[in-house]
């Protein structure tokens, strides 16, 4: 069997965030409402950098039409929230995740802000 490497193109590097971002934006909107460029910028850290509006943006509209969030206006941005429904669905995830992924504490360590992998990729990146 082959194995993957490790250090990986941009767009395969968000391969990884695509089947996670609509459940990590109902996370972040269960904590506290949010503008896109918040949700962004808290989501983004996880991978490392800022989350395109291409990638934010059809993402609140999906949750928005799905009626699992909704906003209000605060001048010129949406602050998001979440209805009843998206409540109780980021409830259901939350119970979901718990399942799938219990038992794995230990394998899934938190990695620093700092991603070793994007540092690795800026060095290559720079040396040319």
């Amino acid at each position: 069997m082959a194995t993957k490497n490790i250090e990986k193109t941009s767009e395969e590097d968000n391969l990884g965030l695509k089947g996670f971002l609509s459940f990590l934006i109902l996370h972040e909107l269960n904590i506290a409402p949010l503008c896109g460029d918040e949700l962004s910028k808290k989501i983004g850290r996880r991978k490392g950098s800022d989350l395109t509006p291409g990638t934010i943006y059809p993402a609140l509209k999906r949750l928005r039409k799905a009626k699992l969030m909704g906003y209000r206006r605060h001048g010129r941005k949406k602050v998001y929230s979440l209805t009843d429904a998206g409540k109780a669905e980021v409830n259901r995830l939350y119970f979901l995740f718990g399942n799938y992924f219990y038992g794995l504490k230990d394998k899934l360590p938190r990695i620093p802000l700092e991603n070793p992998l994007l540092k690795k990729k800026n060095e290559k990146e720079s040396k040319k």
